[in-house]
């Protein structure tokens, strides 16, 4: 008996002005397909999300699994038990599309490649990839792991934009992986023109995938297919597509980058944290008890002792209300109002009550988790003679450099030599960043290690 003919994979497809978000055009865009391998550029997007926020380098030594080394191909061929640094496991994963290299990633920054999944998940759902769920890190068929060819191609728009520094990894036909040279599977990156990645993906289930971007000039096209009959049908699809995007495309158009999801790490999947103990928490409050034979008394306040009242009253309010001392070029806030006096008939009663036997407190335990994050570097941008000129230099280069700098602290330290400006509350790899793209304007620039 023949065996009954394969099902071709559903076909979808989306076409965007990478500058703006404006679709050009779409067909079956919004129909849940297998992603198969366009998945690891959620891999590799929180890889880099992971590193630019301090939970892992990618100088980071990983040990690989049994599960990661027994991955099914495409695979770079680790062993279990094997150590490798993660900038590999990236590289491999972005040119060669490596399973097992994507599986150790995710097991490194998550734990396990299901807590990954669910981090992958949110992530999604965060970048505004409604119809998405992530089982594995990989994109080898599985149930329940279904993406579309709008949420692929939003999640490429975001890489381009999100981590620019990265894109370079989907350019690269070969690269050096730790063990051995790789090659990419991505032919369009030579047959089309002005085409720079990014990821393909094949499955029986899924058929051919690709999430293509390419430049012209001031123009950028996204193009997305699922369920190309072959490699080179379906890059003579998405060329095809890329042709329709450039022909719609306006020549001029603001660049209107979309917004980055707010960091949570791996918050939202049971992360350990700090446990802080709480005790002596007071649940009540008994007045005191009266002296023996002692009567009410009826104490008037004099308008001294009243201003005294006020004057403190005052101060501790504005102590209160007083953040932390931090020297930012900020403007100092307003002065606190002082309240008005005291009525200078202000009484007090002393009332008599029963003695309260005070209860024996249980400690409470609080588990808070660590939002460090670890971003305990700096850079520092020059010495001045005075806090005007550090001041003001900060701020022309936070706003300069609003990339690596957005969210860190500006601090000037005043010593006996000058006044340093500094960037604080980074982490290594954004304070490396940094300062090699301050350094390549002619800015002065220092990294300032935990222990400097």
């Amino acid at each position: 008996m023949a065996a009954a003919p394969l099902r071709a994979a559903p076909y979808a497809a989306m076409v965007m002005d990478a500058r703006t978000g404006e679709v050009l055009h779409s067909r079956n865009a919004d129909t849940r397909l297998h992603p198969a391998s366009l998945t690891k550029m959620m891999t590799l997007y929180i890889a880099f999300e992971a590193v630019r926020n301090g939970e892992i380098t990618m100088d980071t030594m990983v040990r690989v699994s049994q599960n990661a080394a027994s991955e099914p191909p495409s695979k770079l061929g680790l062993r279990a038990g094997q150590k490798i640094a993660l900038r590999y496991l990236v590289r491999a994963a972005a040119v060669k599309s490596a399973n097992d290299a994507a599986t150790a990633i995710g097991e490194a920054i998550s734990g396990s490649e299901a807590a990954f999944g669910r981090r992958m998940t949110r992530t999604a759902k965060a970048l505004g990839m409604t119809r998405t769920t992530f089982k594995n890190a990989h994109g080898l068929t599985e149930s329940g792991h279904l993406s579309t060819a709008r949420d692929m191609t939003i999640l490429g728009r975001h890489l381009l934009y999100d981590y620019p520094e990265y894109y370079n990894l989907f350019s690269r036909q070969s690269t050096h992986a730790g063990i051995k040279t790789v090659s990419s599977h991505n032919r369009l990156l030579t047959s089309y023109k002005g085409a720079d990645g990014i990821k393909t993906g094949y499955t029986r289930a899924a058929g051919f995938n690709l999430v293509a971007s390419a430049q012209r000039g001031n123009e950028r096209v996204l193009a997305t297919v699922f369920g190309g009959q072959s490699s080179s049908s379906r890059n003579a699809k998405v060329a095809e597509l890329l042709d329709l995007g450039f022909r719609r495309a306006p020549s001029q158009a603001p660049l209107r980058k979309p917004s980055p999801p707010v960091y949570a790490g791996n918050a939202g999947d049971g992360a350990e944290g700090h446990v802080v103990r709480l005790s002596g928490v007071v649940k009540k409050s008994p007045r005191p008890v009266a002296r023996p034979g002692s009567a009410p008394v009826l104490v008037a306040a004099t308008d001294a002792d009243a201003q005294v009242i006020a004057a403190a009253v005052a101060e501790a309010m504005s102590t209160a209300a007083a953040p932390p001392t931090i020297e930012t070029t900020e403007a100092a806030p307003a002065e606190v109002p002082r309240p008005a006096l005291r009525p200078q008939d202000l009484v007090e009663e002393v009332a008599q009550a029963d003695p309260v036997e005070p209860e024996e407190e249980e400690q409470e335990i609080v588990t808070r988790l660590s939002t460090s994050g670890e971003l305990h570097w700096g850079i520092n941008v020059g010495r001045y003679t005075s806090r005007y000129q550090a001041e003001k230099t900060l701020l022309r280069t936070a706003l300069s450099e609003m990339e690596t700098l957005d969210g860190t602290l500006r601090k000037v330290v005043h010593s006996k030599k000058g006044f340093d400006a500094n960037f604080m509350g980074m982490s290594a790899e954004t304070a490396d960043l940094a300062c090699r793209r301050l350094k390549a304007r002619n800015v002065t620039c220092t990294l300032l290690s935990p222990s400097s």
